[in-house]
């Protein structure tokens, strides 16, 4: 079973940068397309960017295109997300999550979620 951990939020100002970090263990990581989501103070979970099993592919949401970088380094078994000019309305928990077969297509089916991280960007 596969395990998730983000790491990198925090409290950042608005016009600031953040790199989230997403470890996984106990499968192999490398095959799988990976996602990251958001959910701020309620609202409901959202899709922000993707990316697929090599990392050749990358897909993102209209609203963070631009200012959201996601990447993958399958040695370290790592995905990351770099988000720019930090926005207030950034602000939610951040989630990573993993594509329910190796070497899927879109649309992925992501199954496997970590616990999130906190991003707050102050104005």
């Amino acid at each position: 079973q596969v395990q998730l951990v983000e790491s990198g939020g925090g409290l950042v100002q608005a016009g600031g940068s953040l790199r989230l970090s997403c470890a996984a263990s106990g499968r192999t990581f490398s095959s799988y397309a990976m996602g990251w989501f958001r959910q701020a103070p309620g609202k409901e979970r959202e899709f922000v960017a993707a990316i697929n099993w090599s990392g050749g592919n990358t897909y993102y949401a209209d609203s963070v295109k631009g200012r959201f970088t996601i990447s993958r380094d399958n040695a370290k078994n790592t995905v990351y997300l770099r988000i720019n000019s930090l926005k207030p309305e950034d602000t939610a928990v951040y989630y990573c999550a993993a594509d329910h077969v190796p070497a899927g297509i879109p649309p992925f089916d992501f199954v496997t979620w970590g616990q999130g991280t906190q991003v707050t960007v102050s104005s």
